[in-house]
């Protein structure tokens, strides 16, 4: 990963050309370096574990039959530059994301920073770190929660009634555009509560893992477990399950 970041990812940051942005849909944004981050960290993972399927977002896009059976057997989750419209915007934050799930529950994930070299990993029942330093998840002590809430791609009554919930209840944050960002700042006591619309696997398998690991919790709003083959679907993200229940009280009682 930090080689990918090194030889691919940093030298096209703020140095792309028009031609080297598409979209893969209206305000979703795919440039050259996804495209090649994502091939030589799925070459650098068919050397490790040759057998292993791999699932790339950039890869699903263009076949969305690769989603199919995601949830048999061992795989690797590529998320080549999550963060895309920060990166090809030239601002931070953005991240390199890859996770190792095997029958549809992820076993292994990292998250790195490439601007900072801040490498967030977890290991299911192995707890989760950053930069090889054990970590437990703790809320902001905040007495009015600190919440990121991503509502873009709700439905807009959906979203604008979500907000409206969290008046003199929550505190808002900046929403950073960046699930490998705000998974990390759940777990560090930075933002207490978040939630997602719309969780595709490269963009929170890694980082759920990495939550839950440090003790923190991420659940469908109505307590289920997050099931990445499911599809798209909404998430709940906290510091602690404690703030979780406050969140889910708040937000979708």
């Amino acid at each position: 990963m930090r080689q990918v970041a090194a030889d691919i990812v940093l030298p096209r940051f703020r140095q792309l050309a028009a031609e080297d942005i598409d979209e893969k849909s209206p305000g979703d944004p795919v440039t050259i370096a996804d495209r090649e981050s994502e091939l030589r960290l799925a070459e650098g993972l068919a050397r490790i574990m040759p057998n292993v399927r791999i699932l790339g977002e950039e890869a699903a896009a263009s076949d969305p039959a690769l989603m199919q059976g995601i949830d048999q057997g061992a795989l690797w989750i590529i998320d080549p530059i999550d963060g895309t419209a920060n990166f090809a915007a030239g601002m931070a934050p953005f991240a390199i994301m890859i996770a190792l799930a095997h029958d549809g529950i992820a076993e292994a994930g990292w998250i790195l920073d490439p601007l900072t070299g801040r490498l967030c990993h977890a290991v299911r029942r192995g707890g989760a770190f950053i930069d090889g330093e054990r970590i437990v998840a703790r809320g902001s002590g905040k007495e009015r929660p600190i919440a990121s809430l991503a509502t873009r791609f709700m439905p807009r009554e959906e979203g604008d009634a979500l907000l409206a919930r969290t008046a003199d209840l929550l505190t808002p944050a900046e929403i950073p555009r960046c699930a490998g960002e705000q998974y990390p700042r759940l777990a560090l006591g930075q933002n207490d509560i978040s939630v997602f619309h719309r969780a595709l696997p490269w963009d929170h398998v890694p980082g759920i893992l990495f939550l839950e690991e440090a003790g923190g919790k991420a659940a469908r709003p109505n307590g289920t477990p997050y099931q990445f083959a499911d599809g798209e679907q909404s998430i709940l993200g906290a510091s602690t399950p404690a703030l979780w229940d406050r969140g889910a009280e708040i937000l979708f009682a």
